[in-house]
């Protein structure tokens, strides 16, 4: 009898809450997704997120970069973690550091990211207040694959939230995260089935580039 393929292995780098890893072990455990996550890393020993792993049965590092003399060294340390976990991918998610060039082309085109806006808008911090302070109609969120450029890698997957009259940046944020939730295990879930791929800075699902936005998600059963 031939020996079954072992399921791709995944590393998730956090720093806070750990919902959209959450949302992976769920569909991990469901499985939806026919993956492991071997390591979470969390450069904020104190994160909740490393609670939910731990709940997992999953293994944690906590690796506070206030200890590290540069973003170098920090990235080197996590670098040291990763390697020896060998993942297929490298998640992150809710991962609140600026990673080092190094760091990104060493795993170029196995990295994932989700960003709380519809990219290209919003790069970078407080996208819920920007969005809501420039009248925008529409927000959401955005899973892309990372390049060294700040959250510019090819977009993946767009879901867009309405934007509502007494919207606060602390609701909007909420609601944005009830898209992340669907969003990002379906990304990880077409990486992991080897459907989705990187090539020169664009992305691909079954051979087809994606197009700049990434696909939109109309609703939560929309994309398989």
């Amino acid at each position: 009898m031939a020996e079954q393929a072992k399921p791709p292995v995944i590393a998730v780098l956090i720093s806070g809450s750990g919902s959209n890893l959450q949302a992976l072990i769920d569909n991990i455990a469901t499985g939806e997704i026919n993956a492991t996550i071997a390591t979470v890393i969390s450069n904020t020993p104190q994160a909740f997120g490393l609670t939910r792993a731990q709940e997992a049965g999953i293994e944690t590092h906590a690796l506070d970069h206030r200890e590290y003399d540069s973003r170098e060294l920090f990235d080197v340390a996590m670098m040291r973690i990763i390697d020896k976990a060998q993942p297929d991918l490298i998640v992150l998610a809710g991962f609140m550091r600026i990673l080092t060039a190094d760091f990104v082309r060493r795993y170029q085109g196995k990295l994932l990211n989700i960003h709380p806006s519809l990219l290209p808008k919003y790069p970078g911090l407080n996208t819920h207040q920007r969005a809501i302070e420039a009248q925008d109609r529409a927000h959401g969120a955005t899973t892309h694959f990372v390049t060294t450029e700040l959250d510019s890698g090819p977009n993946i997957i767009q879901a867009e939230v309405p934007i509502l009259e007494k919207d606060t940046a602390e609701l909007l944020a909420k609601r944005v995260q009830e898209r992340e939730h669907v969003i990002y295990p379906i990304t990880v879930k077409w990486f992991v089935e080897g459907r989705l791929r990187m090539s020169d800075n664009d992305a691909f699902l079954d051979n087809e580039c994606l197009p700049q936005s990434g696909l939109v998600l109309d609703s939560p059963h929309t994309l398989h």
